[in-house]
Protein backbone atom coordinates (compact mmCIF):
# COMPACT_ATOMS: atom_id res chain seq x y z
CA UNK A 1 0.00 0.00 0.00
CA UNK A 2 2.92 2.70 -0.53
CA UNK A 3 1.86 3.67 -4.20
CA UNK A 4 -1.06 6.61 -4.49
CA UNK A 5 -2.93 4.83 -6.86
CA UNK A 6 -3.52 1.91 -4.69
CA UNK A 7 -5.13 4.10 -1.34
CA UNK A 8 -7.96 5.44 -3.60
CA UNK A 9 -9.27 2.61 -5.35
CA UNK A 10 -11.11 1.25 -2.74
CA UNK A 11 -13.48 2.97 -1.01
CA UNK A 12 -14.41 3.41 2.91
CA UNK A 13 -15.91 -0.14 2.56
CA UNK A 14 -13.26 -1.27 0.84
CA UNK A 15 -10.37 -0.16 2.65
CA UNK A 16 -12.64 -1.36 5.85
CA UNK A 17 -12.21 -4.97 4.09
CA UNK A 18 -8.94 -4.73 3.55
CA UNK A 19 -8.09 -4.55 7.06
CA UNK A 20 -10.38 -7.07 8.55
CA UNK A 21 -8.97 -9.51 5.99
CA UNK A 22 -5.13 -8.67 7.53
CA UNK A 23 -4.16 -7.29 4.12
CA UNK A 24 -2.93 -3.96 5.13
CA UNK A 25 -3.03 -2.45 8.57
CA UNK A 26 -5.05 1.05 10.10
CA UNK A 27 -1.08 2.00 10.90
CA UNK A 28 -0.42 1.69 7.01
CA UNK A 29 -3.72 3.08 5.87
CA UNK A 30 -2.93 5.94 8.82
CA UNK A 31 0.45 6.81 6.79
CA UNK A 32 -0.80 6.42 3.24
CA UNK A 33 -3.64 8.76 4.11
CA UNK A 34 -1.26 11.16 5.76
CA UNK A 35 1.34 11.26 2.60
CA UNK A 36 -1.98 12.34 0.52
CA UNK A 37 -2.69 14.70 2.66
CA UNK A 38 0.65 16.12 2.74
CA UNK A 39 1.04 15.70 -1.32
CA UNK A 40 -2.77 17.54 -1.89
CA UNK A 41 -3.25 19.98 0.33
CA UNK A 42 -0.87 22.66 -0.48
CA UNK A 43 -2.83 22.88 -3.83
CA UNK A 44 -6.19 22.59 -2.35
CA UNK A 45 -6.02 24.12 1.50
CA UNK A 46 -8.68 21.76 2.59
CA UNK A 47 -6.85 20.43 5.74
CA UNK A 48 -6.67 23.10 8.22
CA UNK A 49 -5.77 21.28 11.31
CA UNK A 50 -3.65 17.99 11.34
CA UNK A 51 -4.05 15.83 14.18
CA UNK A 52 -1.82 12.62 13.40
CA UNK A 53 -0.34 12.27 16.40
CA UNK A 54 -3.56 11.27 18.04
CA UNK A 55 -4.26 9.46 15.25
CA UNK A 56 -1.55 7.20 16.13
CA UNK A 57 -2.30 7.02 19.00
CA UNK A 58 -5.87 5.99 18.72
CA UNK A 59 -4.46 2.57 16.55
CA UNK A 60 -1.80 2.01 19.38
CA UNK A 61 -4.40 2.05 22.08
CA UNK A 62 -6.80 -0.67 19.72
CA UNK A 63 -9.49 0.43 17.38
CA UNK A 64 -13.29 -0.18 17.85
CA UNK A 65 -14.78 -3.35 15.67
CA UNK A 66 -16.77 -1.38 13.01
CA UNK A 67 -17.48 -1.63 9.79
CA UNK A 68 -14.91 1.40 8.91
CA UNK A 69 -12.05 0.00 11.38
CA UNK A 70 -8.76 1.16 10.27
CA UNK A 71 -10.31 3.83 7.85
CA UNK A 72 -8.77 7.36 7.89
CA UNK A 73 -11.08 10.18 8.12
CA UNK A 74 -11.50 13.94 8.72
CA UNK A 75 -14.12 15.98 10.88
CA UNK A 76 -15.64 19.40 9.38
CA UNK A 77 -14.44 22.02 11.10
CA UNK A 78 -17.95 23.64 12.78
CA UNK A 79 -20.46 21.36 14.68
CA UNK A 80 -19.21 18.45 15.94
CA UNK A 81 -16.97 18.70 18.91
CA UNK A 82 -14.10 16.56 19.06
CA UNK A 83 -12.08 16.56 22.14
CA UNK A 84 -8.61 17.98 22.81
CA UNK A 85 -8.84 19.52 18.75
CA UNK A 86 -9.16 23.08 17.92
CA UNK A 87 -12.61 24.09 16.87
CA UNK A 88 -12.22 27.63 15.19
CA UNK A 89 -15.35 27.67 12.84
CA UNK A 90 -13.78 29.37 10.88
CA UNK A 91 -13.52 32.15 12.83
CA UNK A 92 -10.84 34.32 13.99
CA UNK A 93 -11.79 35.32 17.50
CA UNK A 94 -11.82 31.30 18.25
CA UNK A 95 -8.63 30.32 16.88
CA UNK A 96 -7.44 29.16 20.70
CA UNK A 97 -11.04 27.24 21.43
CA UNK A 98 -10.59 23.92 21.90
CA UNK A 99 -13.87 21.65 23.43
CA UNK A 100 -13.29 19.17 26.27
CA UNK A 101 -15.74 16.80 25.16
CA UNK A 102 -16.95 15.09 21.89
CA UNK A 103 -20.17 15.61 20.47
CA UNK A 104 -22.50 12.58 20.84
CA UNK A 105 -22.15 12.34 16.48
CA UNK A 106 -18.42 12.31 17.20
CA UNK A 107 -18.73 9.90 19.53
CA UNK A 108 -20.07 7.83 16.89
CA UNK A 109 -18.13 8.21 14.18
CA UNK A 110 -15.07 6.94 16.61
CA UNK A 111 -17.31 3.75 17.02
CA UNK A 112 -16.93 2.71 13.46
CA UNK A 113 -13.46 2.19 13.80
CA UNK A 114 -12.64 5.30 12.25
CA UNK A 115 -9.11 7.04 12.32
CA UNK A 116 -9.54 11.30 12.64
CA UNK A 117 -6.13 12.64 11.07
CA UNK A 118 -7.59 16.30 10.92
CA UNK A 119 -10.29 19.14 10.68
CA UNK A 120 -11.54 20.52 7.29
CA UNK A 121 -11.90 23.94 6.49
CA UNK A 122 -15.34 25.87 6.23
CA UNK A 123 -16.65 29.26 5.80
CA UNK A 124 -16.98 31.34 9.25
CA UNK A 125 -19.88 29.79 10.97
CA UNK A 126 -20.68 27.81 7.77
CA UNK A 127 -22.57 30.68 6.14
CA UNK A 128 -21.71 30.21 2.58
CA UNK A 129 -21.52 28.22 -0.45
CA UNK A 130 -18.10 28.99 -0.88
CA UNK A 131 -15.57 28.32 1.70
CA UNK A 132 -13.41 31.32 1.67
CA UNK A 133 -12.63 31.99 5.43
CA UNK A 134 -10.45 35.25 6.41
CA UNK A 135 -8.57 32.52 9.03
CA UNK A 136 -7.43 29.45 7.03
CA UNK A 137 -7.60 31.01 3.36
CA UNK A 138 -9.76 29.83 0.57
CA UNK A 139 -9.99 25.90 -0.75
CA UNK A 140 -10.08 25.35 -3.67
CA UNK A 141 -11.67 22.45 -6.00
CA UNK A 142 -9.50 19.89 -7.53
CA UNK A 143 -11.24 19.92 -10.66
CA UNK A 144 -9.65 23.54 -11.06
CA UNK A 145 -8.22 24.90 -7.99
CA UNK A 146 -8.78 28.62 -9.69
CA UNK A 147 -12.45 27.79 -7.97
CA UNK A 148 -14.17 26.70 -5.53
CA UNK A 149 -15.47 23.27 -3.87
CA UNK A 150 -18.25 24.72 -2.92
CA UNK A 151 -18.98 25.50 0.60
CA UNK A 152 -19.66 25.07 3.66
CA UNK A 153 -18.10 21.72 3.30
CA UNK A 154 -15.64 22.76 1.20
CA UNK A 155 -12.88 21.16 2.83
CA UNK A 156 -14.65 17.67 3.15
CA UNK A 157 -15.45 17.97 -0.52
CA UNK A 158 -11.91 18.62 -1.64
CA UNK A 159 -10.29 16.41 0.67
CA UNK A 160 -12.23 13.60 -0.36
CA UNK A 161 -12.21 14.39 -4.15
CA UNK A 162 -8.34 14.36 -3.59
CA UNK A 163 -8.35 10.85 -2.40
CA UNK A 164 -6.74 12.10 1.08
CA UNK A 165 -9.18 9.92 2.71
CA UNK A 166 -12.57 8.47 1.04
CA UNK A 167 -14.93 10.01 3.05
CA UNK A 168 -15.21 12.98 5.73
CA UNK A 169 -17.80 14.75 8.09
CA UNK A 170 -20.20 17.59 6.71
CA UNK A 171 -23.21 19.74 7.88
CA UNK A 172 -26.19 20.71 5.76
CA UNK A 173 -27.95 23.83 6.89
CA UNK A 174 -28.77 25.33 3.19
CA UNK A 175 -26.76 22.72 0.57
CA UNK A 176 -23.55 22.39 2.46
CA UNK A 177 -23.26 18.81 1.99
CA UNK A 178 -24.77 18.66 -1.70
CA UNK A 179 -23.15 22.09 -2.93
CA UNK A 180 -19.62 20.68 -2.32
CA UNK A 181 -20.54 17.43 -3.58
CA UNK A 182 -22.46 18.72 -6.61
CA UNK A 183 -18.83 20.53 -7.23
CA UNK A 184 -16.49 18.19 -6.54
CA UNK A 185 -17.82 15.49 -8.10
CA UNK A 186 -19.27 13.20 -4.72
CA UNK A 187 -22.37 11.59 -3.69
CA UNK A 188 -23.52 13.63 -1.00
CA UNK A 189 -27.13 13.08 0.83
CA UNK A 190 -28.51 15.35 3.60
CA UNK A 191 -30.65 13.48 6.08
CA UNK A 192 -33.80 13.97 7.16
CA UNK A 193 -34.70 16.38 10.09
CA UNK A 194 -33.70 14.17 13.13
CA UNK A 195 -32.00 11.33 11.38
CA UNK A 196 -28.97 12.62 13.41
CA UNK A 197 -28.52 14.02 16.58
CA UNK A 198 -27.17 17.12 17.36
CA UNK A 199 -26.75 16.26 21.25
CA UNK A 200 -25.45 17.24 23.34
CA UNK A 201 -24.73 20.89 22.67
CA UNK A 202 -28.04 21.25 20.40
CA UNK A 203 -31.40 20.24 20.38
CA UNK A 204 -31.63 21.11 16.96
CA UNK A 205 -29.63 23.04 14.51
CA UNK A 206 -30.46 26.34 12.92
CA UNK A 207 -33.92 25.67 13.77
CA UNK A 208 -33.84 22.54 12.15
CA UNK A 209 -33.20 22.80 9.03
CA UNK A 210 -29.59 21.89 9.54
CA UNK A 211 -28.54 17.91 9.74
CA UNK A 212 -24.70 16.93 10.40
CA UNK A 213 -23.58 13.68 7.51
CA UNK A 214 -20.97 12.35 5.65
CA UNK A 215 -19.57 12.94 1.68
CA UNK A 216 -18.35 10.37 0.05
CA UNK A 217 -17.35 8.64 -3.34
CA UNK A 218 -19.88 5.45 -3.41
CA UNK A 219 -23.45 5.53 -2.38
CA UNK A 220 -22.45 2.46 -0.19
CA UNK A 221 -20.09 4.53 2.31
CA UNK A 222 -22.62 6.75 2.82
CA UNK A 223 -25.18 3.92 3.75
CA UNK A 224 -23.27 2.78 5.96
CA UNK A 225 -22.49 5.26 7.93
CA UNK A 226 -25.86 6.59 7.98
CA UNK A 227 -26.39 3.30 9.83
CA UNK A 228 -24.20 3.61 11.92
CA UNK A 229 -24.66 6.69 13.47
CA UNK A 230 -28.07 7.38 12.96
CA UNK A 231 -31.04 7.43 16.02
CA UNK A 232 -31.93 9.67 18.90
CA UNK A 233 -29.47 10.74 21.93
CA UNK A 234 -31.26 11.48 25.45
CA UNK A 235 -32.81 15.29 25.48
CA UNK A 236 -33.19 15.44 21.33
CA UNK A 237 -36.71 17.58 21.32
CA UNK A 238 -38.33 14.72 18.36
CA UNK A 239 -37.48 11.33 17.40
CA UNK A 240 -38.81 10.36 13.91
CA UNK A 241 -39.31 6.61 13.00
CA UNK A 242 -36.45 4.36 12.68
CA UNK A 243 -35.89 3.03 8.93
CA UNK A 244 -37.63 -0.17 8.07
CA UNK A 245 -34.28 -2.01 7.39
CA UNK A 246 -30.58 -0.90 7.09
CA UNK A 247 -29.64 1.25 4.53
CA UNK A 248 -26.76 -1.26 3.02
CA UNK A 249 -30.19 -3.56 2.42
CA UNK A 250 -31.58 -0.75 0.90
CA UNK A 251 -29.05 -0.21 -2.09
CA UNK A 252 -29.85 -3.88 -2.86
CA UNK A 253 -33.26 -3.58 -3.59
CA UNK A 254 -34.72 -1.83 -6.55
CA UNK A 255 -36.29 1.29 -6.44
CA UNK A 256 -39.56 0.02 -8.48
CA UNK A 257 -40.48 2.29 -11.03
CA UNK A 258 -40.80 5.82 -9.78
CA UNK A 259 -42.79 8.94 -10.46
CA UNK A 260 -40.06 11.96 -11.01
CA UNK A 261 -41.11 15.32 -11.17
CA UNK A 262 -38.70 17.82 -12.83
CA UNK A 263 -37.40 21.47 -12.92
CA UNK A 264 -35.13 23.86 -14.34
CA UNK A 265 -36.66 27.12 -13.06
CA UNK A 266 -34.71 28.63 -10.12
CA UNK A 267 -37.17 28.86 -7.08
CA UNK A 268 -35.55 32.95 -6.96
CA UNK A 269 -36.42 33.76 -11.03
CA UNK A 270 -32.97 34.00 -11.36
CA UNK A 271 -30.83 32.70 -14.13
CA UNK A 272 -29.53 29.13 -14.74
CA UNK A 273 -26.48 28.14 -16.65
CA UNK A 274 -27.41 26.49 -19.79
CA UNK A 275 -25.21 23.53 -18.46
CA UNK A 276 -26.87 22.95 -15.16
CA UNK A 277 -29.88 22.69 -17.17
CA UNK A 278 -28.41 19.93 -19.24
CA UNK A 279 -27.25 18.30 -15.98
CA UNK A 280 -31.20 17.63 -15.37
CA UNK A 281 -32.23 16.93 -18.81
CA UNK A 282 -29.59 14.42 -19.11
CA UNK A 283 -30.49 12.93 -15.91
CA UNK A 284 -34.23 12.76 -17.05
CA UNK A 285 -33.62 10.69 -20.58
CA UNK A 286 -31.24 8.17 -17.81
CA UNK A 287 -34.02 8.17 -15.57
CA UNK A 288 -36.49 7.18 -18.38
CA UNK A 289 -34.18 4.42 -19.57
CA UNK A 290 -34.43 2.90 -16.53
CA UNK A 291 -37.73 2.49 -16.57
CA UNK A 292 -38.92 5.59 -14.74
CA UNK A 293 -41.73 7.81 -14.78
CA UNK A 294 -40.44 11.35 -15.59
CA UNK A 295 -42.33 14.79 -16.73
CA UNK A 296 -41.67 18.44 -15.75
CA UNK A 297 -43.46 19.23 -12.91
CA UNK A 298 -42.59 21.22 -9.28
CA UNK A 299 -44.71 22.28 -6.05
CA UNK A 300 -45.97 25.13 -5.52
CA UNK A 301 -43.95 27.14 -3.27
CA UNK A 302 -42.92 30.58 -3.01
CA UNK A 303 -39.65 30.97 -3.45
CA UNK A 304 -38.42 34.62 -2.66
CA UNK A 305 -40.72 34.34 0.42
CA UNK A 306 -38.94 31.29 1.18
CA UNK A 307 -35.32 32.52 0.82
CA UNK A 308 -36.63 35.43 2.83
CA UNK A 309 -37.48 33.74 5.77
CA UNK A 310 -34.13 31.34 5.31
CA UNK A 311 -31.97 34.87 5.56
CA UNK A 312 -34.37 35.54 8.86
CA UNK A 313 -33.33 32.23 10.23
CA UNK A 314 -29.38 33.17 9.16
CA UNK A 315 -29.81 36.87 11.08
CA UNK A 316 -31.09 35.47 14.13
CA UNK A 317 -28.42 32.26 14.37
CA UNK A 318 -25.60 34.59 13.71
CA UNK A 319 -26.57 36.80 16.42
CA UNK A 320 -26.86 33.95 18.35
CA UNK A 321 -23.85 32.19 17.89
CA UNK A 322 -21.80 35.56 18.35
CA UNK A 323 -23.80 35.66 22.11
CA UNK A 324 -22.47 32.45 22.51
CA UNK A 325 -18.83 33.01 21.71
CA UNK A 326 -18.86 35.72 23.92
CA UNK A 327 -19.23 33.20 26.72
CA UNK A 328 -15.33 31.71 25.30
CA UNK A 329 -13.85 34.89 24.87
CA UNK A 330 -14.91 35.98 28.00
CA UNK A 331 -15.55 39.56 26.74
CA UNK A 332 -17.90 41.12 24.89
CA UNK A 333 -17.81 40.16 20.68
CA UNK A 334 -16.57 43.14 18.42
CA UNK A 335 -16.71 43.52 14.68
CA UNK A 336 -12.82 42.87 14.57
CA UNK A 337 -13.79 39.60 16.05
CA UNK A 338 -15.56 37.83 13.11
CA UNK A 339 -15.73 38.77 8.78
CA UNK A 340 -17.77 41.69 7.89
CA UNK A 341 -20.67 40.53 6.21
CA UNK A 342 -20.75 38.20 9.27
CA UNK A 343 -21.27 41.05 11.42
CA UNK A 344 -23.74 42.63 9.50
CA UNK A 345 -25.64 39.50 9.57
CA UNK A 346 -25.56 39.77 13.65
CA UNK A 347 -26.90 43.14 13.47
CA UNK A 348 -29.38 42.14 11.49
CA UNK A 349 -30.32 39.67 14.11
CA UNK A 350 -31.01 42.46 16.62
CA UNK A 351 -32.97 44.65 13.88
CA UNK A 352 -36.11 42.38 13.82
CA UNK A 353 -38.81 40.94 16.09
CA UNK A 354 -40.17 38.00 17.51
CA UNK A 355 -42.46 38.29 15.93
CA UNK A 356 -41.28 38.82 12.77
CA UNK A 357 -39.04 36.00 13.58
CA UNK A 358 -41.96 33.57 14.46
CA UNK A 359 -44.15 34.66 11.03
CA UNK A 360 -40.96 33.64 8.81
CA UNK A 361 -40.46 30.40 10.41
CA UNK A 362 -44.17 29.56 9.20
CA UNK A 363 -43.10 30.12 5.81
CA UNK A 364 -41.00 26.85 6.16
CA UNK A 365 -44.72 24.91 7.57
CA UNK A 366 -46.31 26.06 3.91
CA UNK A 367 -43.90 24.81 1.85
CA UNK A 368 -44.06 21.37 3.75
CA UNK A 369 -47.02 21.50 3.34
CA UNK A 370 -46.36 22.13 -0.41
CA UNK A 371 -44.27 19.36 -0.79
CA UNK A 372 -46.50 17.25 0.77
CA UNK A 373 -49.61 17.69 -1.73
CA UNK A 374 -46.30 17.23 -4.14
CA UNK A 375 -45.16 14.44 -3.59
CA UNK A 376 -49.08 12.58 -3.48
CA UNK A 377 -48.33 12.36 -7.38
CA UNK A 378 -44.80 12.42 -7.32
CA UNK A 379 -41.81 10.01 -5.67
CA UNK A 380 -39.32 12.37 -5.85
CA UNK A 381 -38.39 15.66 -6.95
CA UNK A 382 -35.92 16.37 -9.21
CA UNK A 383 -33.43 19.03 -9.67
CA UNK A 384 -30.14 20.72 -10.50
CA UNK A 385 -27.89 20.78 -7.27
CA UNK A 386 -26.63 24.13 -8.04
CA UNK A 387 -27.71 26.80 -10.43
CA UNK A 388 -24.06 27.34 -11.95
CA UNK A 389 -20.90 24.94 -12.05
CA UNK A 390 -18.26 25.84 -9.49
CA UNK A 391 -17.58 30.19 -9.62
CA UNK A 392 -13.92 31.34 -9.14
CA UNK A 393 -12.26 31.29 -6.11
CA UNK A 394 -13.07 35.11 -5.03
CA UNK A 395 -16.10 35.74 -7.13
CA UNK A 396 -18.56 36.04 -4.64
CA UNK A 397 -16.38 38.34 -2.40
CA UNK A 398 -18.07 41.44 -1.45
CA UNK A 399 -17.34 44.41 -3.96
CA UNK A 400 -15.03 47.33 -2.53
CA UNK A 401 -17.79 49.54 -2.81
CA UNK A 402 -19.83 46.72 -0.22
CA UNK A 403 -16.77 45.92 1.52
CA UNK A 404 -17.03 50.51 2.26
CA UNK A 405 -21.02 50.20 3.20
CA UNK A 406 -20.38 46.84 5.76
CA UNK A 407 -17.24 49.05 7.19
CA UNK A 408 -20.00 51.75 7.86
CA UNK A 409 -22.84 50.11 8.81
CA UNK A 410 -20.95 47.93 11.20
CA UNK A 411 -19.24 50.93 12.98
CA UNK A 412 -21.75 52.12 13.95
CA UNK A 413 -24.19 49.48 14.19
CA UNK A 414 -27.01 50.10 11.55
CA UNK A 415 -28.51 47.22 11.64
CA UNK A 416 -32.01 49.01 11.57
CA UNK A 417 -31.44 51.13 8.85
CA UNK A 418 -30.11 48.35 6.32
CA UNK A 419 -33.49 46.27 7.14
CA UNK A 420 -35.19 49.44 6.59
CA UNK A 421 -33.64 50.37 2.97
CA UNK A 422 -34.42 46.68 2.04
CA UNK A 423 -30.49 45.46 1.59
CA UNK A 424 -31.68 42.43 3.88
CA UNK A 425 -33.63 41.34 0.85
CA UNK A 426 -30.81 42.22 -1.81
CA UNK A 427 -28.70 39.77 0.22
CA UNK A 428 -30.92 37.28 0.49
CA UNK A 429 -31.47 36.74 -3.30
CA UNK A 430 -27.26 37.84 -4.20
CA UNK A 431 -26.48 35.30 -1.85
CA UNK A 432 -28.65 32.40 -3.17
CA UNK A 433 -28.86 33.50 -6.93
CA UNK A 434 -25.89 30.22 -7.41
CA UNK A 435 -26.99 28.08 -5.56
CA UNK A 436 -31.26 28.11 -5.22
CA UNK A 437 -32.23 24.58 -5.40
CA UNK A 438 -30.85 23.09 -1.81
CA UNK A 439 -33.14 25.44 0.96
CA UNK A 440 -36.20 23.79 0.13
CA UNK A 441 -35.34 20.42 1.95
CA UNK A 442 -33.33 22.31 4.94
CA UNK A 443 -36.77 23.90 5.60
CA UNK A 444 -38.55 21.34 5.23
CA UNK A 445 -36.52 18.58 6.52
CA UNK A 446 -36.64 16.19 3.90
CA UNK A 447 -34.05 13.63 2.99
CA UNK A 448 -32.05 15.21 -0.58
CA UNK A 449 -29.24 14.07 -1.89
CA UNK A 450 -27.01 15.37 -4.69
CA UNK A 451 -25.47 12.57 -7.42
CA UNK A 452 -22.53 13.29 -9.71
CA UNK A 453 -24.20 12.71 -13.39
CA UNK A 454 -22.92 15.10 -15.61
CA UNK A 455 -19.50 16.95 -16.27
CA UNK A 456 -19.73 20.34 -18.35
CA UNK A 457 -17.42 21.01 -21.86
CA UNK A 458 -15.22 22.56 -19.66
CA UNK A 459 -14.23 19.35 -17.36
CA UNK A 460 -16.60 20.82 -14.50
CA UNK A 461 -18.95 18.56 -12.29
CA UNK A 462 -22.57 19.49 -12.14
CA UNK A 463 -24.72 17.34 -9.83
CA UNK A 464 -28.69 16.82 -9.59
CA UNK A 465 -30.41 16.90 -6.93
CA UNK A 466 -33.44 14.34 -5.96
CA UNK A 467 -35.82 15.36 -3.29
CA UNK A 468 -37.71 12.72 -1.04
CA UNK A 469 -41.11 12.65 1.31
CA UNK A 470 -40.14 12.94 5.35
CA UNK A 471 -38.27 10.24 6.44
CA UNK A 472 -37.74 8.31 3.29
CA UNK A 473 -33.79 7.97 3.30
CA UNK A 474 -34.76 4.45 1.45
CA UNK A 475 -36.01 5.58 -1.95
CA UNK A 476 -32.92 7.85 -2.43
CA UNK A 477 -30.56 4.88 -1.05
CA UNK A 478 -32.38 2.98 -3.70
CA UNK A 479 -32.66 5.25 -7.07
CA UNK A 480 -28.71 6.02 -6.18
CA UNK A 481 -27.60 2.77 -6.12
CA UNK A 482 -29.04 2.03 -9.52
CA UNK A 483 -27.97 5.45 -10.69
CA UNK A 484 -24.60 4.47 -9.96
CA UNK A 485 -24.58 0.80 -11.60
CA UNK A 486 -25.80 2.35 -14.48
CA UNK A 487 -23.34 5.45 -14.47
CA UNK A 488 -20.57 5.04 -12.57
CA UNK A 489 -18.48 7.43 -11.21
CA UNK A 490 -15.87 6.43 -8.83
CA UNK A 491 -12.80 5.99 -11.68
CA UNK A 492 -13.70 9.38 -13.06
CA UNK A 493 -11.01 11.64 -10.90
CA UNK A 494 -10.12 15.36 -10.79
CA UNK A 495 -7.12 16.96 -13.22
CA UNK A 496 -4.91 17.43 -10.15
CA UNK A 497 -4.69 13.64 -8.87
CA UNK A 498 -4.39 12.64 -13.27
CA UNK A 499 -3.92 15.61 -15.17
CA UNK A 500 -3.01 13.53 -18.65
CA UNK A 501 -6.18 11.46 -18.23
CA UNK A 502 -9.35 12.99 -20.23
CA UNK A 503 -11.61 12.45 -17.36
CA UNK A 504 -14.48 13.93 -19.36
CA UNK A 505 -14.75 11.60 -22.14
CA UNK A 506 -15.69 8.93 -18.91
CA UNK A 507 -17.69 10.78 -17.44
CA UNK A 508 -19.98 11.12 -20.07
CA UNK A 509 -20.34 7.75 -21.06
CA UNK A 510 -24.21 6.52 -21.26
CA UNK A 511 -26.29 3.48 -21.23
CA UNK A 512 -25.88 0.85 -23.81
Amino acid sequence: MSKFHEYDQYDALGLAELVRRREVSPGELCEEAIRRIERFNPAVNAVICRMYDQARSSIDSGLPDGPFTGVPFLIKDLVSSCAGAPMTKGCKALRNHIPRHDSELMKRYRNTGVVILGKTNTPEFGLMGVTEPELHGPTKNPWDITRTPGGSSGGSAAAVACGMTPMASGGDGGGSIRIPSSYCALFGLKPSRGRNTAGPDYGQLWQGAAVEHVLTRTVRDCAAMLDAVNGPAPGDPYEIPRPVRPYMQEITRSPGKLRIGFSTASPLGTPVHPECMKAVEDAARLLEDLGHAVEEAGPRIDGMALARSYFMMYFGEVAADISEMQQILGRKAAPKDVEGPTWLLNLLGGAYSAREFVLALREWNRAARAMGEFHQDYDLFLTPTTAYPPVKIGELKPSPAEEMLMKVVNTFGLGRLVRLSGIADKIAIESLAKTPFTQLANLTGQPAMSVPLYWTEENLPCGVQFIAPFGNEASLFRLAAQLEQARPWFDVRPPLLDPDRSSREKSRQTIS
